[in-house]
């Protein structure tokens, strides 16, 4: 049995390794006609700090968040922010009290952010769970 042991070990870890932004709590979608295919997590977390406006086309970007409740916002947060959702939301009243700026758009459910992303050519989301072929995900590097 202890030969198994570290075969097990290696698989354990290989599975971990490979796991989808779904498996995460979360996957980033954007419209259809959107020709990106994948985006670093420090210009994804700076695109949803209004850091980053534009798409390399030029198009302006319509971020959307989940609800602050949303066990993929929270997901979201922690993996692309590397902060709780509670630190993006003070981040976000400093902004907003001083004049500079508001928070992306909150949907209340995937169903919301789905239907946003789809009628905005220059949005991005994010969803739990899988995806719907109608909108694009992009794979978070």
């Amino acid at each position: 049995m202890r030969t198994f042991a570290p075969f097990v070990l290696l698989l354990a870890l290989l599975g971990a390794a490979s796991q989808s932004p779904a498996a995460e709590g979360y996957q980033v979608i954007v419209n259809v006609a959107n020709p990106a295919a994948a985006l670093p997590k420090d210009q994804l977390s700076k695109i949803f700090m209004k850091k980053v406006q534009k798409w390399e086309s030029g198009q302006p970007i319509a971020p959307v968040d989940q609800d602050q409740a949303s066990p993929a916002r929270s997901a979201f947060s922690k993996a692309v922010h590397g902060k709780p959702v509670s630190a993006v939301a003070s981040y976000w009243q400093q902004q907003i009290f001083a004049g500079r700026d508001v928070p992306p758009a909150e949907k209340a459910s995937d169903a919301a952010v789905i239907a946003f992303v789809k009628a905005n050519t220059g949005a991005v989301g994010y969803v739990s769970g899988n995806a719907p072929a109608d909108v694009k995900v992009l794979a978070v590097e």
